[in-house]
C-alpha cells in the first residue's frame, strides 16, 4: 500500500473531516478526497461512512486506522531515538503519573530540570488509568505499583505511606481526635471508593470509614483531597510526601497509617539509551535521594 495514502487515511481518520485533514497535510479537500478513493479502490472496500456530521469509519476503516495508529507510533519512537543520538537534551518528552503525586510532588520540583535542559519540552498526562508504555502512549511513567506491562525498564524510586493530616486552625476549631471513635465528631475527606487509587489507601480509608462519620467529603484525586484539608473543611487521608511541602499540617492520630505503597519510574526497552529519559530519570533520583535525606536528618 502507498505510505502516501495511508498517511492522508490516518489524518482524515483522527479528524473525521476531509476539511480538517487537508488543513493539517497542507492539501486541498479534492486531493484528500481523490487519495482516499484511490485507497478505497485499491482495497475494495469502503473506508468511511459520509453523512451530515463528517465521517466515520467503517469495520474495514477501523482496521486499517489500528494499522497505522501503530506505524505512527513506531516512526515516532524512532524519530525520539535518532534525536537522541544527539549530544544536547532536546525535544518532547512524555511523562505520566497519578493526579495527585503529578501536581502535589513532580510538578512544583520541574524547575531544577528546566533549568538544567531549558531546551526540553514536557508533556505531563496525569492520570489514573495506566497508559501504555510499550505502545508508546508515554514515554516515561510514575506509578503507585510496579507495572506488569513487559519490555519495561522499571526502578524503584521510594515508599510511601498515606496518613492522617488537617490544618492546626480545623483542629483548633474542632478539637483533636484521640482515637477512631473520635472520628464520630470530624469530617473525613478522602477518595471516594469507587475511584482509581492505591489499594493501600483505599483499605485504610475503609477501615476509617466503618467508623459512625457525622460527615465525608469524597474527591475523585489526591489533589483535591489535600485542597479540602487546606481549606480547613476536615481530616484528610494524604501522602505522606505532602507534608514537605504544607510543614504546617498536622499529623492526627500518629499510630494510623496504610501500608507502604511503592513508587515505581518505568520506561520502555527501547528508550534504554534516550538522552531525554536519562535526564529526567537522573532528576528524579537526584529529587528522591534529597528527600530522604531530608527526612533523615
Amino acid at each position: 500500500m502507498d505510505w502516501d495514502k495511508l498517511r492522508i487515511f490516518h489524518a482524515v481518520a483522527e479528524k473525521g473531516s476531509l476539511t480538517h485533514a487537508g488543513d493539517v497535510l497542507h492539501l486541498s479537500q479534492s486531493a484528500v478526497s481523490r487519495q482516499i478513493r484511490a485507497l478505497e479502490e485499491s482495497l475494495n472496500v469502503t473506508l468511511f461512512h459520509r453523512h451530515a456530521r463528517g465521517l466515520i469509519l467503517t469495520e474495514p476503516g477501523e482496521l486499517l486506522y489500528d494499522a497505522t495508529t501503530q506505524m505512527v507510533k513506531r516512526l515516532d519512537a524512532t524519530a525520539a531515538r535518532i534525536r537522541d543520538a544527539e549530544d544536547e537534551v532536546f525535544g518532547e518528552l512524555r511523562v505520566t503519573t497519578t493526579t495527585g503525586f503529578g501536581t502535589m510532588w513532580l510538578a512544583p520540583r520541574l524547575v531544577s530540570l528546566y533549568a538544567k535542559y531549558p531546551e526540553l519540552k514536557i508533556d505531563l498526562m496525569l492520570e489514573e488509568r495506566v497508559l501504555d508504555l510499550p505502545m508508546r502512549e508515554a514515554d516515561v511513567a510514575i506509578r503507585m505499583k510496579e507495572p506488569s506491562q513487559a519490555d519495561l525498564i522499571r526502578k524503584r524510586l521510594m515508599n510511601i505511606r498515606m496518613r492522617l493530616y488537617a490544618t492546626p486552625e480545623y483542629l483548633a476549631e474542632h478539637g483533636t481526635p484521640k482515637n477512631m471513635a473520635d472520628f464520630a465528631k470530624h469530617r473525613l475527606i478522602c477518595q471516594h471508593a469507587g475511584t482509581a487509587q492505591v489499594a493501600a489507601g483505599a483499605t485504610l480509608v475503609a477501615q476509617i470509614m466503618s467508623n459512625d462519620l457525622r460527615s465525608t467529603l469524597t474527591v475523585n484525586n489526591y489533589f483535591g483531597v489535600s485542597q479540602g484539608v487546606l481549606n480547613h473543611l476536615g481530616i484528610g487521608v494524604l501522602p505522606d510526601y505532602l507534608t514537605e511541602d504544607f510543614p504546617h499540617l498536622v499529623r492526627v492520630l500518629p499510630d494510623v497509617e496504610s501500608e507502604e505503597v511503592p513508587v515505581f519510574l518505568a520506561y520502555p526497552e527501547e528508550l534504554r539509551h534516550s538522552k531525554r529519559v536519562a535526564a529526567f530519570r537522573e532528576f528524579v533520583t537526584e529529587e528522591i535521594f534529597a528527600y530522604r535525606k531530608r527526612h533523615q536528618d
